[in-house]
């Protein structure tokens, strides 16, 4: 079991990991290397003062590598796409040794659950963000982030498999309660990318984060019945 769970994910990882990069580099990569004019050309509001005191302890490291355009930055993105992939395959192939899907279409269900788990829910309250876009603490948005998972994951597992009807309500009390409580926000909503451009990407990261979920679902069915069978 522990090996077709392993084939299974390993194989659903790598097709979805690269259509997802396929469908970045063409739609949503573009968007974010616009926004990034706009947060270079930003003028500069104030520069560093240093006293001479001061001077030490405050080091820009001139050797600090990030991808350039082209092939690094499509590679390292090909690379944590896998990463990501393969972990979110294996955790569906570990859901369908434990009840086995029907049908490949099964999968799709899955798949969109777990869209609706990690990318729909968490995006209601904290959408994608362009370069240059001011946000809340780092720290209290990855907290939001985690909860909204774990309460519409359970949720959705309540309502779906729960065969007590004050269960399901429970269940659909907890998809509610994160956006009761609401995301962390900043105390000022600001971005140096037009509007338009913020709305594009938004809507580029969803649809493209769904055909991942369906491509992670549907493949990982069909391979886990092929093996099965």
């Amino acid at each position: 079991m522990i090996s077709r769970i392993a084939r299974t994910a390993g194989f659903t990882g790598l097709l979805a990991a690269l259509l997802l990069t396929l469908l970045q580099s063409f739609w949503v990569a573009p968007l974010i290397l616009q926004a990034e004019t706009y947060e270079t050309a930003a003028p500069a509001v104030a520069e560093h003062e240093h006293e001479a005191g001061a001077a030490e302890g405050h080091h820009h490291d001139a050797e600090a590598w990030s991808p350039e355009d082209g092939w690094q930055r499509v590679l390292s993105t090909t690379g944590g796409n896998l990463v990501v992939a393969v972990g979110f395959a294996l955790l569906l192939a570990a859901m369908y040794s434990l009840r086995s899907p029907a049908r490949v279409t099964t999968g799709a269900l899955w798949g969109l659950g777990g869209f609706a788990v990690f990318c729909l829910a968490p995006n209601l309250g904290l959408p994608p963000e362009l370069p240059g876009t001011a946000a809340a603490d780092l720290a209290q948005r990855q907290l939001w982030w985690v909860g909204t998972a774990a309460a519409t994951a359970t949720g959705l597992a309540l309502i779906a498999f729960a065969g007590n009807r004050a269960l399901k309500v429970v269940g659909a009390v907890l998809l509610v309660v994160p956006h009761v409580i609401g995301a962390p926000q900043p105390e000022v909503h600001e971005s140096l990318a037009p509007e338009a451009l913020e709305s594009q990407f938004i809507a580029a990261s969803l649809l493209t984060n769904a055909a991942f979920w369906l491509a992670l679902g549907l493949i990982s069915a069909w391979l886990f019945r092929r093996q099965a069978a």
